[in-house]
């Protein structure tokens, strides 16, 4: 095991064990390494151009440059139940039996209290990446199309390629 596995097992325990609504998990992580991270790096960009959006090609190239990729997501997230309107619904039992989307980029909607422990599990992952002076940033891009991918069948993921170099490539862009 090298130096980024270690870290990236460390942000994996940092986002599982983040606080989180109800103490209830919903929140799930994957690492990728190696073959995949191109075969991933070209279906952003074939993304981007299929569907005219900007930027996958760019956040692809950060992919191309990086040793490692942290997915971080929710699975089946139920809702909290307090009716809090913050979804955009009325009630929760209306996200409930709204119908997912299935022609989205991620399957929504979510509960915002669900979605909030998934930024918390994000935050914690990279505050540990970062204590550890692993380069790194939060991609939404990576997220989508690794479920288009099939890579997870969460809901929503969010991805975070890791670098170790001399120059951080995520700041340049």
């Amino acid at each position: 095991m090298d130096g980024i596995d270690i870290v990236s097992e460390l942000m994996n325990i940092a986002a599982i064990t983040a606080p989180k609504s109800k103490g209830e998990n919903y929140v799930q992580t994957r690492t990728l390494k190696g073959d995949i991270l191109q075969k991933l790096a070209d279906e952003m960009r074939t993304f981007g151009q299929k569907h005219q959006k900007t930027d996958f090609d760019r956040d692809a190239k950060n992919i191309d440059q990086s040793e490692s990729v942290l997915l971080i997501g929710l699975k089946n997230p139920t809702v909290l139940g307090l009716n809090c309107n913050a979804c955009g619904f009325e009630h929760c039992i209306d996200l409930v039996n709204h119908p997912k989307n299935d022609h989205t980029e991620f399957n929504g909607p979510i509960c915002m209290f669900r979605l909030l422990d998934l930024g918390i599990a994000l935050g914690s992952a990279v505050k540990t990446a970062g204590m550890l002076n692993v380069d790194n940033r939060i991609m939404y891009r990576v997220g989508v199309v690794a479920c288009q991918m099939g890579l997870v069948d969460w809901d929503i993921a969010m991805g975070i390629p890791m670098s170790v170099s001399g120059k951080n490539i995520f700041f340049d862009r």
